[in-house]
């Protein structure tokens, strides 16, 4: 048996098996035929969040943001930045804690813009702030 990891689509959020090996060929979703991977943050909602949080075979990279907050606002091209270089070894993902404010409330985000670092559906580090895409990239490979 050929080592695969389940990817979700960022479009259809259909589970894909990938062999690991080939996660940097540019792989497609067997489903709706969207690249598996972009080089930028996908934005969840709360469901689409705990999906993946639940079925993604690599780790979730989230940056828990809210849209008047002016500090969420000057890191977002850092972040979109830090995707280009941490794909396809985990995902970016973009939550709003407006629209999601019960995860927000679960993940005792107290402080935004936070990031938080899950793997296999738990959070393994946390770090709140404004930084630039390469010590996001750097901080996000070390906390894996």
């Amino acid at each position: 048996m050929t080592d695969a990891t389940q990817i979700l689509c960022t479009e259809c959020d259909a589970i894909n098996r990938v062999p690991t090996a080939r996660l940097g060929d540019g792989p497609r979703c067997g489903v709706c035929k969207f690249p598996l991977f972009s080089g930028k943050p996908v934005a969840l909602d709360e469901a689409r969040f705990r999906r993946h949080l639940k079925l993604s075979g690599i780790p979730l990279l989230v940056d828990f943001w809210a849209s008047w907050c002016g500090p969420c606002r000057t890191m977002a091209p850092e972040f979109a930045a830090a995707a280009a270089m941490l794909e396809p070894g985990m995902r970016l993902v973009k939550l709003s804690t407006e629209e999601a404010p019960a995860v927000a409330q679960e993940f005792r985000i107290s402080s935004i813009p936070t990031l938080a670092l899950f793997a296999g559906g738990a959070e393994r580090a946390r770090q709140s702030g404004v930084m630039p895409a390469r010590q996001i990239a750097d901080w996000a490979r070390r906390a894996v």
